[in-house]
């Protein structure tokens, strides 16, 4: 299968895996949540890997393998953690939306430390999805400002109202 294909792929799975967890998080710990899921991902993993036939000895892994497998792990559990606290307390589309500025810290951090170069059409593309992601993520600011207005006056309405 083409990258494009397994991209698209993990694409569809990762919209799933937000509004599934959206809805497991109900009445649940995030934290707790994560570690669940994370039991779940080793189990299928495994069948996965066991299924291909992909199993190595992990003593021919080298040291700097070692490393970057447990910085990525270790990424990857913070990642989790706060996507679940985020899909705990905001809206699925909002924390999705917002999750996907990754795509712009993955360009950044590979022309940082890997040294890709960036095209001026990949740069405008980043800054269009910054864009795109900041007006799908927060409403102006006086849209926020007539929200909490009108939360005020109902907690005030609530205050006056007689026991």
């Amino acid at each position: 299968m083409s990258w494009v294909i397994y991209a698209l792929l993990a694409a569809v799975f990762a919209a799933m895996t937000a509004i599934f967890a959206k809805l497991g998080l109900v009445g649940i710990n995030s934290d707790l949540a994560t570690f669940i899921r994370t039991c779940f991902i080793v189990a299928i993993t495994a069948a996965w890997v066991s299924y291909l036939g992909k199993w190595e000895s992990l003593s021919s892994l080298t040291l700097r393998q070692w490393v970057f497998l447990f910085l990525s792990a270790a990424s990857t559990g913070l990642s989790w953690l706060f996507y679940f606290k985020a899909l705990q307390e905001g809206s699925v589309a909002h924390v999705a939306s917002l999750d996907k500025l990754s795509v712009v810290f993955v360009a950044v951090f590979a022309f940082i430390f890997l040294g890709e170069k960036l095209s001026g059409r990949e740069i405008l593309g980043l800054a269009l999805m910054v864009i795109g992601i900041l007006i799908l993520t927060f409403k102006p600011a006086q849209a926020q400002e007539t929200k909490q207005a009108k939360i005020e006056q109902m907690q005030i309405t609530q205050d006056k109202k007689p026991d």
